[in-house]
């Protein structure tokens, strides 16, 4: 049966560097990672596919730090994810994430977006509108349906089944006629050969378009920068929190504080009081 892992993986593999364009250096850890799972995870046969349990390569893995664990976990994870995509029934056990420190994340400056825009194709312009005009998780990109946009309004089904509406913009509406005109959209709004287009699918494409204007950047860096430009711009954070869909404040504070940090920088950068003699900035 590892035999067969190990094939897998290297098909795996090969899809992530021929379809989504991963670099040599993340192939390499990837492979290295399925291996050394592969070499410590129970497997075992059952009557409609197969069970992983990941016990003994959590075990194995117990000493490593908490980011590495989580890194190699999700390496797993994207496995599984492919091996069900190929019709292969796998139950996963003990593959539950660690907890790793919060990190503030990175919204991207709306200068990139703004150049990225002016590079886009049809399906590239409406995918970085609903990433950053909409504020759309890429899960919920990838299963949205011409269906679900209409009078004005784009109706997302988020985590945990909950329903929101988002106004539809102008500019996204524009956008979506284009693009449904130049692609024949039927049932999702992004697809390929009549089939949705997947998760990594989508991120390779965000991550191939602002490539062009030579910088790295992840469709929920572009979901980061729809919140904190519009609490910069003082909008309300109720409102942001409804728009994201959280289910909690708690979850949409954390923009605050990119928005906050943002708004330090500028008034040392601007304010007499806060220079030095010699014109640099006084950040004590």
């Amino acid at each position: 049966m590892r035999d067969f892992f190990r094939e897998k993986s290297e098909r795996f593999l090969a899809y992530l560097d021929e379809n989504l364009g991963y670099s040599p250096r993340t192939l390499y850890t990837y492979r290295i990672n399925l291996r050394e799972m592969l070499s410590h995870v129970e497997i075992v046969r059952e009557e409609e596919g197969y069970l992983l349990d990941l016990m003994p390569y959590r075990m194995h893995l117990q000493n490593r730090h908490k980011r590495t664990v989580y890194k190699k976990i999700s390496i797993v994870k994207s496995f599984v994810s492919y091996l069900h995509d190929q019709g292969i029934k796998i139950r996963v056990r003990n593959d539950d994430m660690v907890k790793v420190p919060k990190t503030l994340p990175k919204p991207v400056p709306k200068a990139y977006i703004e150049e990225a825009l002016a590079l886009c194709d049809h399906e590239e312009r409406v995918l970085l509108l609903l990433a950053y005009g909409a504020g759309l998780r890429i899960s919920e990109i990838a299963n949205l349906k011409l269906e679900s946009i209409q009078n004005g309004w784009v109706r997302i089904k988020g985590k945990g089944d909950k329903i929101r509406q988002l106004p539809l913009l102008r500019v996204l509406k524009n956008a979506l006629r284009d693009h449904m005109r130049a692609n024949g959209v039927r049932r999702y709004i992004f697809e390929k050969s009549g089939k949705k287009l997947s998760e990594n699918q989508i991120r390779y494409r965000i991550q191939k378009l602002f490539r062009k204007i030579g910088i790295k950047v992840t469709p929920h860096q572009l979901r980061h920068a729809f919140a904190t430009d519009l609490l910069d711009e003082g909008a309300r954070i109720t409102d942001v929190s409804a728009l994201l869909g959280h289910s909690s404040l708690e979850t949409t504070q954390i923009y605050t504080q990119l928005s906050s940090q943002a708004k330090m920088r500028n008034y040392q950068k601007a304010h007499p009081l806060c220079r030095e003699s010699d014109g640099t900035t006084n950040s004590d």
